[in-house]
């Protein structure tokens, strides 16, 4: 019953949708003389100069809310600036004397440390 459903829908004609053809936009005018890389180089952005807003606009979340104001720099708590500070990676950890570590470095190594005993030890499991 199912093959003979899938073999009339086969053979079902294929249209546009509703009575319409596909048209194409107005052809862009040929360029006249020697235009080369200067013609086909990206304009310069009209947006350069920084753009001063009072509110984080797309921020907010409620249905009768408003977006957020944007606070000075002084109203943000202090590591709120330091999150996207660069982090040193497993091997610079490595190659440090570990009882000097601070406290945040010495829990970072502990972690990307088991992570790369636990990617070892499923190799070696893989392969056998």
């Amino acid at each position: 019953m199912a093959m003979n459903c899938i073999k009339s829908l086969r053979n079902l004609p294929v249209t546009g949708g509703l009575g319409s053809s596909r048209t194409f936009a107005a052809g862009a005018k040929a360029k006249k003389g020697k235009g080369g890389a200067a013609a086909d180089a990206p304009k310069q952005s009209t947006l350069s100069k920084e753009v001063k807003s009072t509110t984080v606009v797309g921020a907010n979340i409620l249905k009768d809310g408003t977006d957020p104001k944007i606070l000075p720099d002084s109203e943000y708590p202090d590591w709120l600036w330091h999150l996207l500070d660069k982090k040193p990676a497993l091997s610079e950890l490595r190659r440090k004397n570990i009882e000097t570590l601070p406290y945040e470095d010495l829990k970072r190594f502990v972690k990307l440390d088991n992570r790369a005993r636990i990617k070892e030890n499923n190799t070696t499991k893989a392969k056998n």
